[in-house]
């Protein structure tokens, strides 16, 4: 499933997610361009990984929360790549809080990062894919709580489930000009946010109590992005692919009680 000679840009790159994605993509082949907030060590610790590993990277700062941001970052991405062949949609916001106590305005400021920023994003790169008539891969970040209604987290949830809505409307669309579309639900997964809320005893305990007796990784997430991205994938899209060892059944097995 190697991508050598496509460019890649991953919104969110610096951590995380994010990170997993962008170094799995560089290690299958793919020219980087990696976004995050402006001033962020993180993404210059990134793409030092990746040129260490021998690859190309780019780096694109911008919020792409603001509406204002977006189409510069994409033309300043295209600017420094000359293309853009695979466009991983990454960045979201949550805000945890019981429904009949959230604020209307954090409601909207999570779906606008969420959902209207990743439209945004993904209309301004399709654009280009079509222009440039050489198809394209498209893969959204999303979450199992776009199925899962998780108590305290309304706004990020519903967000998530308009996400894959919107890749499923975008691969009808897109199809016709071979650009592929298709969405990532990671479950509980180990990231840097993760390790800010929980300990690391806490982590392997939980960890343990799932399907496949671990908590994901940033990797898993990055090598089934570089299969939606290979042309391996080709014959797929408008898919949502679960990448959570089983997190959305572990109440099912046999002598589960938790």
């Amino acid at each position: 499933m190697t991508i050598e000679g496509k460019t890649a840009l991953v919104t969110g790159g610096g951590q995380g997610i994010g990170q997993g994605c962008a170094l799995a993509l560089a290690k299958a082949g793919a020219t980087l361009v990696l976004n995050d907030r402006p001033g962020s060590a993180e993404l210059a610790r990134t793409a030092d990984q990746i040129r260490a590993l021998g690859g190309k990277c780019h780096t694109v700062e911008g919020d792409v929360f603001c509406g204002e941001v977006r189409e510069r970052l994409v033309a300043e991405a295209i600017d420094k790549a000359g293309a853009i062949n695979i466009f991983v949609s990454n960045p979201a916001l949550n805000i945890r809080r019981p429904f009949l106590e959230f604020e209307l305005a954090d409601f909207e400021r999570i779906v606008a990062a969420t959902l209207v920023s990743a439209f945004h994003m993904s209309q301004l790169v399709a654009r280009s894919m079509v222009s440039a008539g050489r198809g394209g891969k498209i893969v959204f970040v999303s979450s199992v709580h776009a199925e899962m209604p998780f108590a305290n987290n309304v706004a990020y949830g519903a967000s998530k489930a308009g996400l894959n809505h919107l890749a499923e409307t975008m691969s009808v669309e897109l199809a016709p000009h071979r650009v592929n579309v298709n969405t990532i639900e990671p479950g509980w997964i180990d990231t840097p946010g993760e390790r800010a809320m929980s300990s690391e005893d806490v982590l392997e305990r939980e960890g343990k109590k799932l399907p496949w007796k671990r908590m994901g990784t940033v990797d898993d997430i990055g090598d089934a992005v570089v299969f939606l991205a290979s042309d391996a994938a080709d014959y797929i899209t408008g898919a949502t692919i679960p990448v959570d060892g089983g997190f959305r059944f572990r109440h099912c097995a046999p002598g589960s009680s938790e």
